[in-house]
Parts: C-alpha cells; structure tokens; sequence
C-alpha cells in the first residue's frame, strides 16, 4: 500500500471525512473511497437541486425519483447532508440527460459510474470536480479528450457529439485521421 504523505492508504482508513468543497459540508461514514469518488459526490451533492429544477420536480418528488426522504434532499440542498455514493449513483440514473449533470461531468455522468465503482486509492487529479476531461488532440473536424479518472478516451465530432470511446486512443486515431471504413 502508498504510505507517501497526502497519499490515500489514507483514504482506506476513512472512517469520517469532513470535505469543504465549494462551501459543502459531506460527512462520509465508513465507506472506502478515492478522492475522485468523493469529488463526483459532492459535485452529485452540488447540483441536486439544479438537476431538481430542470426536472421540473418538487423536493417531494425528487426524492421518490431517488429513493431518499423529502427531509434528506431539504438537507442535502441546504448542505447539511450528503447523497452517499449509492444516491449519487442513482440520480446520474434517473436523471442521464440532465444537461446541469453533462455540464458538469462532461458528458453522461453514469458513465464514470464503473471506473469510480472499481477504484482502490488510486491518485488524485488534483482538479476541480468541475472538469474531468483534457484535450489530447484536435483537427478541424475531431477532438480526443482523456477522462482524468478512468483514463479512457472519447472522440468527439462537431458540436461535441460523442463519435466513440476506448481505453486505447489507437482504436480512435483511424476516425480522427479519416482513415475509417464504414
């Protein structure tokens, strides 16, 4: 295991964690967990009452759609509570083309739901839970974006419609490169 300092051998001994991110109080409680999952909970945390509000749903209703109390998304929206992983994984689910949830994930926001899912302490990006994607490469008509926690890549054409994605950017550079049959 890491024992460096800041590392998260850490995170595995988290037994209760206070997390100010953008002023959000989220007490996480004997759940092992990277950094990344934390920050796609709190950024979950952020924006349920946005997502709410473009769902056109009342607290009542939002939490039926996710399986909590009305009390627990009150607080939840005021910061005094946090999702948890399983609430967080839920309204990327019932909600996967909330465009507050795209726009804050960079696309669909169930789909870093495996690579979280799977992590064991891996390291930090050290970015905001706002931005998940770099660029690797552009050409007038393609752009490849590596995702910071699962480490795939996505092709992206005109208007960022999603063309494809892999773990191996050579399975996309045909495409980029105009070179793909079919």
């Amino acid at each position: 295991m890491d024992k460096t300092p800041g590392s998260f051998s850490d995170r595995h001994q988290l037994i209760k964690v206070i997390l100010f991110d953008k002023g959000v109080k989220v007490h996480l409680l004997g759940e092992r967990m990277t950094q990344q999952r934390t920050q796609f909970i709190v950024a979950c945390d952020t924006k349920l009452r946005s997502v709410r509000a473009e769902a056109g749903l009342t607290q009542e209703e939002m939490a039926r759609a996710v399986g909590l109390s009305k009390k627990t998304v009150v607080d939840i929206e005021k910061g005094r509570r946090s999702l948890g992983w399983a609430s967080a994984v839920c309204l990327c689910a019932v909600f996967p083309e909330s465009q507050v949830l795209v726009s804050e994930f960079g696309g669909a926001a169930i789909d870093l739901v495996p690579s979280l899912a799977r992590q064991v302490g891996s390291q930090s990006t050290g970015e905001s839970a706002s931005r998940w994607w770099i660029e690797v490469v552009a050409n007038g008509e393609y752009l490849i974006e590596q995702n910071l926690i699962s480490q795939h890549y996505r092709l992206l054409g005109k208007r960022r419609f999603k063309v494809g994605s892999s773990f191996d950017i050579d399975d996309l550079l045909p495409i980029f490169n105009g070179k793909h049959e079919g």
